[in-house]
């Protein structure tokens, strides 16, 4: 009998959806048993400093890289928007799953939507990424940070510390929690972070046999957009101090590839934008179209950004 996959998993209701929904997969798809292995990371634990502060995203993956490294898991699932862009020597990314909704969501309990928020309003985010956005079409507002789980930072809202929040709309509509959605930005209005609402599965690197059966797994459109917005924050040294929006859209065979990137301390600098596509078929070409919207980033002024907080 083949011993069960072991996954590695973040505790939170979100992690544990996501791991239990990978799990499905491997049992239907591939036939085999599957057994996860909760573990709390120290991004979980540091709630009360900027994730920019502290050691980025990695901070959310590194106990689980940890488990595979030792052996106690075959697997990690992440939200890919929290894998780092370059992963560790000893590591990769065997599989991004189809995508659900990448829109950022506006939930407030008194207001329909960002433009009826009154001056001076108080919106709850962490992501520089909406930070720099929300000031550029709202310069009114009052920002303040926002960390948690998805159900911590709604009963912060519930509580009254905040008249809206912005979250992923991916990870609301995975725990039936759409009704809470007042309106969902447009992919051109607030641009996602690269990866958003795309599940990644990462093994060790020397794991051959499970890279080959995961592969399976793939969705490739999902998996080329993904590439093409990861090789922009790969380019430009992405990391949280950097405040980068990245969207890949598909129509037909063209890749169409949205950037914006934020001053990294002065968040009410006018944003840069970018916009390049091409026709997408394979990662190289998917990493070439990140490479051209780096350049024209920087043709656009991108040196003079790109500081740390």
């Amino acid at each position: 009998m083949t011993a069960p996959l072991i996954i590695a998993t973040r505790e939170s209701r979100l992690a544990l959806w996501q791991a239990h929904h990978v799990a499905g997969l491997l049992r239907h798809r591939l036939g085999r048993s599957v057994d996860l292995l909760g573990m709390t990371t120290r991004g979980d634990q540091i709630l009360d400093r900027a994730l920019s502060k502290v050691g980025g995203k990695g901070l959310f993956v590194k106990e689980l890289e940890t488990a595979l490294e030792d052996g106690r898991a075959h697997l990690a699932v992440h939200s890919l928007k929290d894998v780092p862009m370059d992963m560790p020597a000893g590591f990769a990314l065997a599989a991004v799953l189809e995508r659900e909704d990448p829109r950022d969501a506006f939930v407030s309990n008194r207001y329909d939507r960002l433009d009826d928020l009154p001056q001076g309003a108080v919106v709850g985010t962490s992501s520089l990424r909406r930070v720099v956005q929300l000031l550029a079409r709202r310069p009114d507002l009052r920002i303040e940070p926002l960390r948690g789980n998805l159900d911590t930072r709604l009963r912060k809202l519930d509580e009254g510390g905040f008249d809206a929040i912005v979250l992923a709309a991916a990870g609301l509509t995975r725990l039936e929690l759409g009704s809470r959605i007042r309106a969902r930005f447009a992919e051109d209005e607030m641009i996602p972070a690269a990866g958003q609402g795309a599940l990644g599965i990462e093994i060790r690197a020397d794991a051959a046999e499970l890279q080959a059966a995961l592969a399976t797994l793939i969705d490739q459109p999902t998996w080329l957009a993904t590439h093409a917005e990861r090789a922009v924050s790969r380019g430009l040294g992405g990391s949280c101090s950097m405040p980068l929006a990245a969207f890949a859209s598909w129509a037909g065979e063209i890749l169409i590839l949205r950037v914006a990137l934020g001053h990294g301390t002065d968040w009410r600098r006018p944003l840069l934008h970018a916009q390049v596509q091409a026709t997408v078929t394979d990662v190289r070409e998917a990493d070439d179209l990140g490479a051209r919207a780096v350049a024209a980033l920087h043709e656009a002024g991108a040196r003079n950004y790109l500081v740390t907080a």
